[in-house]
């Protein structure tokens, strides 16, 4: 009686780790272009939230509501780089900063793979005690791995609704700088 050997040849070995290779090469760019659209949708979903419940708490409350970049949590910082974090906060003196007795609404943290810059004016977004966006809509350039190519820009309305515009050359620049 013959026993059969069991195991793969070397040839046999070869050819899987090169189909392998083949595939491997071909799944792995759509993989991170997937990764990074879902960083840029998980960006966009997290302003949006930021923005409802910001309207949502000033027209509450009957007080300002300010969002700002930041970068630890707690304070505004400078600029208009909103990648590393923002926070939202009720504004009870007016002065667009947070004081230690203002109560944070929410803190967002940095964008993982995408950067978000708003209008060059607008460092801050102020909700008014009726709920409506005080001054000019604001413009934010999103941009992530993908490169400018893919990427948008948001324009938030006095009214703090959030759709797509078109970004400018200079705005793409800007924003897809990493």
């Amino acid at each position: 009686m013959k026993t059969r050997p069991y195991g793969f040849t070397l040839a046999e070995l070869l050819f899987c780790l090169a189909g392998l290779g083949v595939l491997g090469a071909v799944a792995i760019p759509g993989l991170q272009a997937g990764r990074y659209a879902a960083e840029s949708a998980e960006a966009k979903s997290a302003l949006l939230e930021t923005l409802m419940k910001s309207s949502h708490t000033a027209a509450l409350h009957g007080a300002h509501a300010a969002l700002c970049p930041s970068f630890n949590g707690e304070q505004c910082s400078a600029g208009f780089d909103w990648s590393r974090g923002w926070i939202a906060f009720i504004d009870r003196n007016g002065s667009r900063e947070r004081e230690l007795d203002e109560p944070l609404i929410l803190a967002k943290p940095a964008l993982d793979g995408a950067r978000l810059l708003s209008s060059s004016g607008r460092t801050r977004i102020m909700f008014q005690g009726n709920g409506g966006n005080a001054g000019s809509n604001v413009t934010f350039t999103l941009c992530d791995g993908r490169g400018a190519g893919k990427a948008q820009t948001l324009v938030v309305s006095n009214v703090g609704n959030l759709r797509q515009g078109v970004a400018s050359p200079e705005q793409i620049a800007a924003a897809c700088t990493f």
